[in-house]
């Protein structure tokens, strides 16, 4: 028996030295710094008293030690809180639970760094509370780095491109403003207009706040506040009209916590956010977190707290948060850690003075206590809690909600791991992560004024300030935009279909019109849009190409003209002569087409020769038919009889060329007989470049940068023009007396020209497409709603009848009848593929009838090798001539001779083709 008790004496010592039990404190102290009084702390209060409750109850985790917290109250106030974290430090406090606010943080992380404790805040979401410049401060909650991630793809998702954010002027408000802002930049969205409140301002101070706001144009609004200014600043918005249909508000974290903790939400404060949206810290459904939930009204009254209020997200990270620090401490005695503390030498070098700065003592095992807070790795009320190498608890997601009538109501979530989804972010992680515009998804929202409509955004700004729009001064064209400098009145086809556009907006769009140049001479279009840039103009409105250039710096409306540069230039009627009918055809088309007649009758001829009696006879003969039957083709009117099978397929590829080539002509020969001609030297913008005569452009036309970069036009060579009058003036002089050969401008105002000056034409087709449009800053919205007056105006036809007020009716029949110049003579390059056909199918076929012959001759030969006959005395090459030339009746008779007479039918053969050739 008494072995047997020291046995087990024995065993309990080396597991009791196993679990460092013995090196282990029977109590840790630990502190916790936050405000009692407010939407977090009365959850936070809660939740770590309940968590130490569950902690010391089980034995798994700090077994022989009790974990103790002391909870001190902030009051809400920076300065307190700063004081009651350095009494922590003085108590050799091992870690603290807290600081709620990012403020507090900012401070006490520095002391925490220098002291190396550990400080686990649940609240302070300040983005720039980084692990890199804070190590020993570790955040237990979500970063607002991904709440705002969160927001700009909310923003994002519905197209919205400029914001305005209200915010508290703290270390919160601030930088988690300023992290909104470089998520939108990422999304090509902005700020448009950043309000700052300052920490407990009066309501007259937030009302001049919210006006400010109301006069911008965008009606996005992001509201980054505490719930005690955030309802604050809601109350005044719906007293000053900004929470009716329009407007989007999207609150963060801190609107569903105060909602989320109120049992019975009043109807008067939710009457103030309808159609609102606001962020949740998305929590998983763990068993931690459903038995915490269950008994919460018991801990609420346990702690004799007179207002019943729920738990919300903060309360639930709050719990995982003292479980996360009693792993830690638990990893950190079971790896021979202790709590011991050592003076700092730096606060003995500054001197105490007054205060008791030599009571603030170095933990020593702090940054082994950091470590194992960093390695925790456990299923908490949140979900999974472990924190990634950036000290960021794993899978950051958000709860999108929809406030609507007396309640809230989930529309998606967001996780930094998928998006928006409407399926929970847990479903998500078991599938590869795919971040596609197009699978970004949220339900139905209900927006402010009971609509499911998608707000626009935005609006025309309401603080009195007028649209500055510039318009070109013109000089010439006046049709098109004209500014009276006396009485400051703007008219022209581009105003009416501006005013007209601008009509059909669902806003108001207060502006004015400011003239660009001195009305002498055409402005310079280039600068006109530089104006954009520069801040000079708000918009600009006229006869506005839209060109590349000028699209990498501004924003152009849906164009509202086709437009697109053309070659004009002097013509002259060409009158009809005696060889008119030769026009059709270029000279190198009658060459090869006359080449192809004759090439079809030799082809046809070799293979007829030899079994056609009408392809026979004596040389002068053959020569005519081989002329004859090959022009007479031309009409279809060819009287010999083609009996090869080769020779007929030659013929009937033939007959098609010549059905096509004689269609081509009749339709040329008619227009040319018909239809008036007018000739010029140019005949396009290619024949232009390579003449290499002066050409006129107009003044402030972008063609003048198009001819010379884009068509390497020398500049020597362009002549500027600046009105109707000079174009005529300068064509009329031409290149030899002063002028220009030709003038390269825009399709409109050639067409005004053509119609005061008809003996002027277009050359040639429109070499660019592009249009005319109204330019806008960057990004601006207006734009697009422009655009889409302005498809308006031309589906219900009201562009049109602006466009025949302005302009003639028959501008364009006036274009289409005097720029018919000569039209291109049929080229050898058009029927080219014809040719190649029919020259194909004659070397083909002769290969094929060579061939055949050759096969013929051998066997012949042969025959007559057998026989013992002697050889011809002419060459084998004539022999074969012979052969060629010799009827091929005329050849079988010769065959069947020798074979039935020997030397005799030789002799008789010989005679026979001597008397064939004699004939032929």
């Amino acid at each position: 028996m008494k072995f047997t008790l020291h046995f087990w004496g024995l065993f309990c010592c080396l597991y009791a030295l196993s679990k460092n039990i013995y090196a282990r404190p029977d109590t840790v102290s630990v502190g916790a710094l936050f405000t009692f009084n407010s939407t977090i702390g009365r959850a936070a209060k809660i939740a770590i008293s309940a968590a130490v409750n569950d902690i010391n109850k089980d034995s798994s985790i700090l077994p022989g030690t009790n974990l103790v917290v002391e909870m001190q109250d902030s009051n809400c106030s920076g300065f307190v809180g700063i004081v009651q974290a350095l009494q922590f430090m003085e108590k050799d406090t091992v870690a603290i639970i807290g600081p709620q606010s990012s403020v507090i943080a900012h401070v006490i992380s520095h002391v925490a760094n220098e002291l190396q404790v550990p400080m686990l805040s649940f609240g302070a979401t300040d983005p720039t509370l980084t692990s890199l410049q804070f190590p020993f401060l570790v955040r237990t909650t979500r970063s607002d780095h991904f709440q705002m991630a969160a927001v700009a793809d909310l923003v994002d998702y519905y197209g919205w491109k400029q914001v305005t954010a209200i915010f508290m002027d703290d270390d919160y408000g601030r930088n988690g403003i300023a992290s909104l802002g470089d998520e939108l930049v990422k999304r090509r969205a902005k700020i448009l207009f950043k309000a700052a409140v300052r920490p407990g301002a009066k309501k007259s101070e937030m009302a001049s706040v919210l006006i400010r706001v109301a006069l911008m144009e965008s009606r996005v609004v992001i509201l980054h506040a505490n719930p005690d200014s955030g309802l604050a600043l809601l109350s005044l918005a719906r007293n000053l009209g900004m929470t009716s249909s329009g407007y989007v508000w999207i609150a963060t974290d801190w609107l569903s916590s105060f909602l989320d903790s109120s049992p019975r939400l009043d109807s008067g404060l939710l009457s103030t956010m309808q159609g609102f949206l606001t962020l949740r810290q998305h929590t998983e459904n763990t068993r931690r977190k459903r038995m915490l939930a269950s008994k919460w009204s018991a801990l609420v009254k346990k702690d004799s707290v007179d207002d019943q209020f729920l738990i919300n997200s903060y309360g639930f990270y709050t719990y995982d948060t003292v479980w996360i620090l009693a792993y830690a401490l638990d990893a950190f005695f079971s790896s021979g850690g202790n709590i011991s503390f050592s003076n700092d030498t730096k606060l003995h070098e500054v001197g105490a003075g007054g205060l008791q700065l030599n009571a603030m003592t170095v933990f020593d095992g702090g940054r082994l206590l950091l470590e194992r807070i960093h390695q925790v790795n456990f299923t908490g009320a949140t979900g999974p809690v472990k924190f990634d190498t950036d000290g960021n608890l794993i899978r950051p997601a958000y709860d999108i909600i929809n406030i609507v009538g007396s309640g809230l109501r989930p529309v998606g979530y967001w996780s930094n791991y998928s998006g928006l989804s409407t399926s929970s972010p847990e479903t998500l992680y078991m599938k590869p992560a795919k971040r596609v515009r197009g699978d970004q998804k949220l339900h139905t929202v209900i927006w402010p004024g009971e609509t499911t409509v998608k707000p626009r955004g935005w609006v025309f700004p309401n603080n009195g300030i007028e649209l500055k729009i510039g318009i070109p001064n013109r000089a010439s064209y006046r049709q098109f935009v004209s500014a009276d400098n006396n009485t400051g009145t703007v008219r022209g086809f581009c105003i009416d279909v501006f005013l007209a556009a601008a009509n059909l907006l669902p806003y108001p769009v207060p502006f004015k019109f400011i003239p660009f140049g001195n009305g002498s001479q055409n402005p310079s279009y280039p600068e006109l849009i530089n104006s954009i840039v520069t801040n000079d103009f708000d918009a600009v409105v006229g006869d506005i190409a839209i060109v590349t250039n000028r699209t990498r710096v501004v924003d152009f409306t849906q164009p509202y003209v086709e437009s697109g540069l053309v070659v004009l230039t002097s013509v002259k009627k060409q009158s009809s002569s005696g060889w008119a009918f030769l026009q059709p055809f270029t000279i190198k088309m009658w060459c090869v087409t006359g080449l192809f007649f004759l090439v079809i009758g030799t082809v046809v001829w070799l293979l007829e020769h030899r079994i056609n009696d009408d392809f026979r006879g004596p040389p002068v003969k053959q020569v005519i038919t081989v002329f004859w039957f090959s022009f007479s083709t031309l009409f279809f009117a060819h009287r010999e009889d083609t009996r090869s099978t080769l020779g007929r397929f030659v013929i009937i590829i033939w007959l098609f060329v010549v059905l096509i080539i004689q269609s081509s002509y009749t339709a040329s020969l008619t227009s040319i007989l018909t239809v008036q001609q007018l000739i010029s030297p140019i005949t396009g913008i290619d024949s232009l470049i390579a003449s290499d005569e002066p050409i006129g452009f107009q003044v402030g036309s972008f063609a003048e940068s198009y001819l010379v970069n884009e068509l390497g036009v020398s500049r020597y060579r362009l002549k500027a023009l600046g009105s109707p009058d000079e174009y005529k003036q300068a064509l009329e002089l031409g290149a030899g007396n002063g002028g220009v050969t030709a003038i390269v401008d825009e399709r409109p105002y050639v067409e005004i020209f053509l119609l005061q000056h008809p003996k002027f034409a277009v050359v040639g087709s429109e070499f660019t497409k592009s249009g005319w449009g109204f330019a806008f800053p960057r990004d601006s919205p207006l734009a697009v709603d422009l655009s889409t007056s302005i498809l308006a105006l031309s589906e219900n036809g009201d562009l049109q009848r602006i466009h025949d007020k302005w302009l003639a009716n028959d501008a364009a029949v006036s274009m289409s009848q005097n720029n018919e110049l000569e039209s291109d003579r049929l080229q050898v390059y058009s029927f080219s593929g014809l040719f190649l056909i029919c020259g194909v199918a004659c070397l083909v076929t002769l290969a094929i009838h060579a061939g055949i012959l050759v096969h013929k001759y051998c066997e012949q030969q042969r025959q007559v090798s057998a026989e013992g006959s002697s050889r011809s005395s002419r060459s084998s090459f004539q022999a074969f001539l012979s052969f060629a030339d010799r009827r091929e009746m005329d050849t079988r008779i010769a065959s069947k001779d020798k074979a039935a007479g020997g030397d005799h039918s030789v002799g008789a053969a010989s005679s026979s083709s001597a008397s064939t050739a004699a004939s032929c």
